[in-house]
């Protein structure tokens, strides 16, 4: 069995944990970073240092004309939409807020998709490779429990997005390889994200998950109020935060 795999590595401490779970399942495994005209490319950089300490091949790719298209949020357009005012944690997950991109995570889903699908014909079509020893993973990192309410981070919409990308797909229609969606940490908390990444020895102490880009996380935007939360309940010390 031949398994190919790409992981969308963002930079943050979600990101890494499932790309480091990656590593472990998957044979022939490349990641991706999506420069897509976010606020600030500190995230890019982080991810850039974690793929080459993890020694996996990397792929960034410059899709910053989204910033153009997905031009309602906080972290494509700040100058119109600023970072707002943290939320109290009771608040996070219950409204969708101006940092969502809007449908960002669909359109990661299918350039992923079509990265892999390249991959996988050429292994099929130029180099002879059997389809029926082929499987074709792709790995994200959304999480449905301690999440600031994105709607494209929930369970339904993988479910749904992997019936359409298997629609209409080649490596699907014509040798019978589907496309597996694995959202592994999707319904953990972000404590237990924090404790399997320390047991996996993902290296988070390069990862950056705050909305600003500043030497040092801000602390007060939702993804820094999520992330210390989940280093707080699960009695760990945060390694991005040690000096």
């Amino acid at each position: 069995m031949s398994s190919y795999g790409v992981t969308l590595l963002s930079g943050g401490l979600d990101s890494t944990t499932v790309t480091c779970l990656a590593m472990g399942q998957v044979e022939n495994l490349s990641s991706i970073t999506f420069h897509y005209g976010q606020s600030h490319s500190k995230e890019v950089e982080c991810a850039k240092r974690i793929a080459d300490f993890l020694r996996l091949d990397h792929q960034l790719m410059d899709i910053s004309f989204l910033g153009e298209i997905a031009w309602y949020s906080a972290l494509t357009n700040p100058e119109r939409f600023p970072i707002p005012e943290p939320m109290s944690q009771s608040r996070i997950g219950y409204e969708v807020p101006i940092t969502y991109v809007p449908l960002r995570n669909t359109i990661f889903l299918s350039l992923a998709a079509a990265y892999m699908e390249s991959t996988i014909l050429n292994a099929i079509e130029v180099h002879g490779e059997n389809p029926s020893t082929i499987r074709a993973n792709i790995y994200m990192a959304p999480n449905a429990i301690d999440y600031s309410g994105y709607p494209d981070c929930r369970p339904e919409f993988y479910e749904k997005a992997m019936e359409t990308l298997n629609e209409g797909s080649k490596i699907a229609q014509s040798y019978g390889i589907n496309f597996q969606v694995q959202t592994p940490i999707i319904t953990m908390s972000k404590a237990d994200i924090a404790n399997m990444a320390v047991q996996i020895e993902a290296p988070i102490h390069l990862t950056w998950s705050c909305y600003q880009g500043n030497d040092r996380p801000c602390g007060t935007c939702d993804s820094c109020v999520l992330r210390a939360k989940g280093f707080e309940e699960a009695g760990l010390k945060d390694p991005a935060l040690i000096e």
